[in-house]
């Protein structure tokens, strides 16, 4: 599977309650269960109007699939070439 950086607008996303990330992450646990193919969803940012989730999937059609069926948008859909940070440049 690749790994995937997903960029969903969604005005006022930074203003959700922990209800409503809540109930959009158990959308996101039934979808990703009944989907059918391996499919990881990681972990995802909250930030502004927008929402940046790390998935990894076959490709990036799986990851349109998922939004589809849970309701969520998908504006972007980029794959991870690398992963960086402070133990890297040591």
């Amino acid at each position: 599977m690749l790994t995937y950086i997903i960029e969903r607008d969604i005005p006022g996303a930074n203003k959700l309650s922990a209800s409503e990330l809540c109930d959009i992450s158990a959308k996101s646990n039934e979808v990703v269960a009944n989907l059918g193919e391996p499919y990881t969803w990681i972990t995802s940012y909250v930030a502004g109007d927008k929402i940046f989730c790390i998935h990894e999937a076959r490709s990036p059609d799986v990851i349109r699939r998922h939004a589809e069926l849970g309701g969520f948008p998908v504006n972007k859909i980029t794959e991870i070439a690398a992963v960086i940070g402070p133990a890297t440049g040591k």
